[in-house]
């Protein structure tokens, strides 16, 4: 796909935090973002960036038992809920070592198997949006490896339970008025220079995407 029509990516947006509200999910969520091209108002949006800030699982409250026994994946009940992967084996999905991968299988149940080929890149972590950005620059500088960075650029559309319609209204009517990357990347204290070159790089990294993209972290 080439992109989104600006009106089916906040459709597809609300959607997620539908789901989000209604369902169980392999782990508890605390907030969703949007951020990028479609906080921008631009339209097609080439490409959905979608954050979620989940809860590390410290304690299943699934129902008692010896989760690991009936499925092959390990980590069920430690990583991910239990009766979250028994009503939802088609989601469950593992990491290269063959442990529930917390940030895949939401991808999975929020998305579905039959978007993959959508232009969608979410983004997975414990930690609030606005902290990882500061987190993910830092990073990002230190291995100069701008391909990590998170784009500051977002809107908050639930958290902790609480939806923001205006939040979508303002998407829907492209009323977000927002900088440019580099001009955003220097209010977070980048040089004029470094950000145009972080930007640049972003940008050429995003272009080298195609269909849905996870990426999960942990701060």
């Amino acid at each position: 796909m080439s992109g989104f029509d600006r009106r089916d990516a906040v459709d597809r947006l609300e959607r997620l935090v539908d789901t989000v509200e209604e369902e169980r999910m392999p782990v508890p969520v605390r907030e969703v973002w949007a951020f990028g091209d479609v906080a921008l108002g631009l339209d097609p949006v080439e490409r959905l960036d979608v954050y979620l800030t989940k809860d590390i699982l410290m304690r299943d409250d699934s129902a008692a038992g010896d989760p690991d026994a009936a499925f092959a994946v390990e980590g069920v009940g430690k990583s991910v809920r239990a009766d979250w992967a028994a009503d939802h084996p088609e989601y469950l999905r593992a990491n290269a070592n063959g442990h529930a991968a917390p940030e895949k299988c939401l991808a999975a149940h929020l998305l579905g198997d039959a978007s993959q080929e959508e232009p969608i890149h979410f983004e997975v972590c414990n930690a609030p949006f606005e902290d990882n950005v500061t987190q993910r620059l830092r990073g990002a500088a230190m291995r100069e490896d701008y391909t990590q960075l998170l784009d500051p650029r977002g809107v908050c559309l639930w958290a902790d339970g609480t939806r923001s319609e205006e939040a979508f209204r303002k998407l829907r009517e492209s009323e977000l008025a927002l900088p440019t990357l580099s001009s955003a990347l220097e209010m977070l204290g980048m040089d004029e220079d470094a950000a145009a070159d972080a930007a640049r790089e972003l940008h050429a990294w995003r272009e080298e995407q195609d269909g849905v993209t996870v990426r999960g972290d942990v701060v």
